[in-house]
């Protein structure tokens, strides 16, 4: 036997059969994009996806509870809530027999806490599917919120904050910090996870208080997909009647007040290099014309992984600085471990985002400038005819892959339901826009939205001091290489060495990475 651990976290493990039969795996499902969800009761009716060659059933119930309805001095409420519907005993079950139950099913399930959505999700066999559904069900139905469960995982989210967020990676350190920076005194400043302040402060009647108020029938949306029959759907409908009635609280504000102009914060990590992310809110989201618009420009730019855009062109190919460079115009997590957009992250406020992954800390203002540089000028000089034609094309292919599985696809209506997408939903409508959208449409959507004069700077950096001294001097930050380059790009360098950073003096804050996330 061997052990599959959901999401890159040790979470309730999916335990996969050898026999890709018994795991559904052994030939993959790919449903199609225009494939029609089926739905009943308008916004929180059950979705449907019917791929009756699927010898599979994927079940998500989505609730609508996030870490922006923490209560404030209680950052971390939310995860703590879904860490205990995913790794915590239930009324009929302690956290061990349920991992016992689970293992010759070869199934499992996982809850993903984000800003606004809360999501489970499980698959078993066709097969397996009565006796899985019942502990699938009983999870989210009858929580036993054991104190020892809690404390167990209180302690691991202390952990993650106090050790791997600050100290394992700085690429994701970097990129919580930029939103932390860039949302600030709204609910979405704070990850997931919480602070260590708010985290410290809950115990277990919070956690109870907090499911009883937000795990209600009127805030949760199921979703089925694969081999379904109607005893599954009716099974799951009925279940979810069972919970108390509640309604959809309304979303907490998120409005963001500051200074005008470009803000950085340096988070200082002894001995630690340089991690770089920048960007700034965007009004667009999913289903707007202007979202596939950008998707266009940021594809062209520096699509995730892709080692023929732009910014990966400038400074991994031609210069080696560091091993990737992206660009994003939604939120993106996992990034070091995901090649395509991951499902239930969607929000009200999203980000556009560069993220220049490790390099040495000497050239980290370098690195920034030439960064700024090519946004600067995709900003003022828009796309040409031929890369829009070759990004679109790419994209209109592409965007088969995003959801290549049953259960990504049911994922992505989930999320189409959040963002009020009607049918064939979000995936369809990409291929349909990279046929309508021109590249005036393109280039009109960079002006209105991509300005990059009101970007916030977040960098992970060992040598916090030097590099503010040199962001708020302004001063030539020219590159020396090992190995020689040709001299068109020493040409380019001189340019790039001197590009303005646009930093006032009074704009760079420092702060030992030992108080990030400290509340």
């Amino acid at each position: 036997m061997k052990t599959c651990y959901s999401s890159g976290r040790s979470v309730v493990v999916w335990v996969c059969a050898i026999s890709l039969v018994a795991c559904g795996v052994g030939r993959r499902q790919i449903p199609e994009i225009n494939r029609p969800i089926t739905g009943s009761g308008g916004e929180d009716g059950l979705l449907r996806l019917d791929v009756p060659d699927d010898p599979t059933v994927s079940l998500k119930v989505w609730f609508r509870v996030g870490s922006q309805n923490d209560p404030p001095g209680k950052e971390g409420l939310a995860w703590l809530t879904g860490r205990l519907l995913e790794e915590g005993a239930t009324t009929r079950n302690e956290y061990e027999a349920i991992l016992r139950k689970l293992y010759p099913l070869a199934a499992g399930y996982d809850v993903r806490v984000d800003r606004e959505m809360t999501v489970i999700s499980g698959r078993a066999h066709k097969d397996k599917l009565d006796d899985y559904y019942e502990l699938f069900a009983d999870a989210w139905l009858r929580p036993a919120f054991r104190e020892s469960d809690f404390r167990r995982l209180q302690t691991d989210a202390l952990n993650f904050l106090r050790n791997t967020l600050r100290y394992e990676s700085d690429e994701e350190l970097g990129k919580a910090a930029l939103y932390s920076f860039v949302f600030e005194g709204t609910p979405y400043a704070h990850p997931p996870q919480g602070t260590v302040e708010g985290l410290t402060a809950i115990n277990l009647a919070d956690v109870r208080d907090f499911y009883q108020r937000h795990f209600t029938r009127g805030n949760t949306v199921p979703a089925l997909a694969g081999g379904i029959d109607s005893e599954i759907s009716e099974r799951l409908e009925r279940d979810v009647a069972s919970l108390p009635i509640g309604g959809v609280a309304p979303a907490p504000e998120i409005s963001m007040t500051g200074s005008e102009g470009r803000q950085v914060l340096l988070v200082h990590k002894p001995d630690g290099d340089a991690s770089i992310s920048f960007g700034f809110p965007l009004s667009v989201r999913r289903g707007d014309r202007d979202y596939y618009a950008l998707w266009i420009a940021n594809s062209w730019l520096g699509e995730h992984r892709n080692s023929a855009s732009h910014l990966f062109e400038v400074i991994r190919e031609r210069r080696g600085l560091n091993y990737g460079d992206y660009s994003y115009i939604e939120a993106f997590t996992e990034g070091g471990r995901r090649q395509f957009p991951p499902p239930h992250i969607a929000r009200r406020q999203q980000l556009f985002e560069v993220w220049v992954r490790t390099l040495p800390r000497a050239q980290a203002a370098f690195a920034l400038r030439a960064a700024l540089r090519e946004v600067e000028r995709l900003h003022e000089q828009g796309m040409t005819q031929e890369q829009f034609e070759l990004t679109r094309s790419f994209l209109s292919k592409y965007v088969l892959h995003f959801a290549d599985t049953t259960s990504a696809r049911l994922g992505y209506a989930v999320d189409d339901r959040f963002y009020s997408i009607g049918a064939p939903g979000h995936l369809a409508r990409f291929r349909e826009m990279m046929d309508q959208l021109t590249l005036t449409d393109v280039n009109a959507a960079i002006r209105r939205h991509l300005d990059p004069s009101r970007l916030k700077i977040a960098i992970v950096t060992g040598d916090a001091e030097s590099l503010a001294a040199a962001l708020r001097q302004g001063t030539p930050s020219p590159i020396v290489y090992p190995t020689p380059k040709s001299q068109e790009i020493l040409d380019e360098d001189a340019t790039i060495a001197a590009w303005p950073i646009k930093v006032a003096a009074g704009a760079v804050r420092i702060v030992p990475v030992e108080q990030m996330f400290q509340r």
